[in-house]
């Protein structure tokens, strides 16, 4: 052993609060598993394309060689809401992207500079990732491009019986999720719909999968609303206090004399055709008041703190202090509410689309648990509800876990 060797191994590690709860949060198999899980939902949401499309990946005909599939990613009349062509685009640009910062992570831990630096450039670097995708985002959505349906199993069955020669690989699962056929209605489990079919037709098992997309979105965007709103309104009232806080306390509890399922059904009334992004932005709007009393709280605690008196006397701005110095320390009770804020932004959704106020166009869990109520068939109602029940049990135990990592008692 070099004596470069001893004297890295003499150094104290450079653990931030970060390292110590994840950490801890690992030792909690239960809730570390969880999480495992709830990252294959999310893979299974964005590889959702490649196992299930009616489109081709090639396609090859008297005409030439074409490529349907990837053209339908983006095509307006092919996914129609802008939660499939996010998740299309993290498919497409999100992979090598992430690889890219793979190899940069790969390269920063080799350079041998301190943690907290790597970590600095690391972040840098992933902002810019980040804003870049959604810029591309942002242009995916204004195009709109619209294209004429030609390439699909259907058609490619037709040529097949006319002994046309035409060649095609498909991906495994041969359906869109909002493609009906009268004739294979209420079909059992087959070999050939694994999961049966609806009342029109459609294919079960793709919209289940796809519907991944729509309870992940709903629940991660409606919480990144109201969390935000929670945080800076808690911020604002424990920080500066007296008339501020009163004023902002006041406000809190008004909203939260209102019912968010009574105000998105009172909503949808008035709407003529409600989209999955009305329920996200009024779930958002009106439950951020947990939040904000947490971090209300935090800031009460925190307030006279030296560290903040520290701060203070060296002159420092209030919104450095607020943002910088107090509110890290303030965000773990406000990442395990969020958690569980999930798994009740997706119980609220489902609860739409069953009772049918829900978005017509999106493939929702909610919608085949109601088509499996009005037609009794076992298995319309055993499947949405076991995966609705899956999803918030998971989400469910990374939050216990996530809660039981943040609290010092808790730690071994």
């Amino acid at each position: 052993m070099t004596e470069q060797t001893i004297t890295m191994k003499s150094e104290p590690e450079d653990m931030t609060f970060g390292d110590i709860v994840w950490g801890q949060f690992k030792k909690n198999k239960m809730a570390y598993g969880s999480l495992w899980l709830l990252g294959t939902l999310f893979l299974l949401a964005v590889f959702a394309p490649v196992l299930a499309s009616e489109r081709p990946f090639i396609w090859q005909d008297a005409e030439g060689t074409f490529y349907p599939w990837f053209n339908s990613l983006f095509d307006h009349n092919y996914y129609e809401n802008g939660v499939d062509k996010f998740f299309n685009l993290l498919l497409v640009l999100g992979t090598p992207l992430f690889i890219v910062w793979l190899l940069m992570v790969r390269s920063v831990t080799k350079s041998g500079v301190e943690k907290r630096i790597r970590r600095e450039k690391i972040r840098k670097f992933s902002g810019v990732m980040v804003a870049g995708f959604m810029v591309v985002f942002a242009g995916v959505i204004i195009t709109q491009s619209g294209q004429v349906n030609k390439y699909n199993f259907e058609v490619y069955e037709q040529l097949q019986e006319k002994g046309e020669d035409v060649h095609a690989v498909f991906p495994p699962i041969t359906y869109n999720y909002s493609k009906q056929s009268l004739s294979e209605k209420l079909q059992q489990p087959s070999g050939k719909h694994i999961m049966g079919t609806d009342r029109k037709g459609r294919d079960v098992a793709v919209r289940m999968l796809f519907g991944i997309r729509i309870s992940l979105s709903v629940g991660v965007i409606a919480v990144g609303i109201y969390v935000t709103i929670g945080i800076l309104l808690g911020a604002i009232a424990g920080y500066f206090r007296g008339r501020v806080d009163m004023v902002i306390q006041r406000f809190i509890e008004i909203f939260m004399a209102v019912p968010t399922l009574i105000v998105l059904l009172v909503l949808i009334s008035f709407i003529k055709q409600p989209s999955i992004f009305h329920i996200m932005v009024v779930i958002g709007l009106f439950r951020w008041t947990g939040v904000a009393r947490l971090v209300r709280g935090e800031f009460y605690r925190l307030r006279n703190l030296d560290f903040v008196t520290s701060a203070i006397a060296l002159g420092f701005s209030t919104r450095r202090i607020i943002f910088q110095h107090i509110l890290p320390n303030a965000l773990g009770p406000v990442l395990v509410a969020a958690t569980f804020g999930v798994a009740a932004a997706i119980l609220i959704e489902s609860s739409l689309s069953f009772l049918g106020l829900g978005d017509i166009n999106v493939p929702s869990w909610g919608q085949t648990l109601n088509a499996g109520y009005k037609t009794r068939e076992w298995y319309l109602i055993l499947i949405p509800g076991i995966a609705i029940f899956i999803t918030v049990t998971l989400l469910n135990l990374v939050g216990e876990g996530l809660r039981d990592a943040l609290d010092p008692k808790m730690r071994k």
